[in-house]
């Protein structure tokens, strides 16, 4: 099996500009960048796999290819992440059987989330695209309600049926819940982990599916699959004691430092 790992990335973020620059600090206290920290998590998934970083702006290409890695220039139209992806496959060429969008604001992805997610859509080949999913402890949970209740955009959350079926996703807290939960208590609340797995022609479908009015209103790339009628398969992960939390805003710079640092990332 051969997979293209592509890690988007862009500078004009309207929430967040520059955020692949962003330096973070780790348990030594060396610095790097966002997007570095993103590649490295990406490098870790190992076996028959490519990285690249997907980028339209030439601060992100120098700095990418100055730490090694290997960078192929989008379009500064993309809509989101998945589309850059797309773009990066027209460009590499089509010799891959999955494409998985490694989300460059995450760099505590662990690498087994990625093979959970291969191992998962290869057994269900009805699914032309899946996603993991971690069950939120109720520190994470309270994370989530703290970023809302302060006006802060935080992760994205997901519901999903018996047969893994992906319902919906959400920047608010879904579903409701009314219990308090202790910071080591499983709660029914899903994180939606941003890695995606796709088939080549799936995503080469995306690019001419309609924006629609879940996708408008969330802000979340993956709806627009969801209202097109594609089914996306939900892969349960574990942290195995690990910390997960994506950068979405500059508060969120201390809490990752601080997780790098318990967990002696350097």
């Amino acid at each position: 099996m051969s997979v293209l790992i592509v890690i988007p990335a862009r500078y004009a973020s309207t929430r967040y500009p520059g955020k692949p620059l962003v330096a973070l600090r780790g348990a030594t206290g060396e610095a790097k960048s966002l997007i570095r920290r993103s590649w490295d998590a990406a490098m870790e998934v190992g076996g028959p796999t490519r990285v690249v970083i997907a980028t339209d702006d030439v601060r992100i290409k120098d700095h990418a290819e100055a730490f090694g890695a290997e960078v192929v220039m989008t379009s500064k139209n993309c809509a989101n992440g998945t589309e850059r992806c797309a773009e990066a496959l027209r460009t590499l060429g089509y010799g891959y059987d999955w494409v998985v969008n490694f989300q460059g604001d995450a760099p505590l992805t662990p690498p087994w989330f990625v093979g959970n997610l291969l191992d998962e859509i290869m057994a269900r080949p009805e699914f032309g695209m899946a996603t993991p999913v971690l069950r939120c402890d109720g520190k994470a949970l309270n994370g989530f309600l703290s970023d809302r209740k302060a006006g802060r955009v935080g992760g994205t959350t997901a519901v999903f049926g018996a047969d893994k079926k992906a319902l919906y996703f959400s920047k608010e807290v879904i579903p409701f819940t009314t219990k308090t939960y202790a910071d080591d208590e499983a709660t029914p609340v899903f994180h939606h982990v941003g890695v995606y797995a796709y088939r080549a022609d799936v995503l080469e479908a995306y690019l001419s599916w309609p924006i629609g009015p879940l996708e408008t209103l969330e802000g979340l790339e993956q709806l627009r699959l969801l209202e097109a009628g594609q089914d996306m398969l939900c892969v349960k992960v574990d942290a195995k004691g690990r910390q997960f939390w994506e950068l979405n805003n500059p508060e969120d710079v201390p809490r990752i430092e601080a997780m790098l640092l318990q967990m002696g990332v350097e």
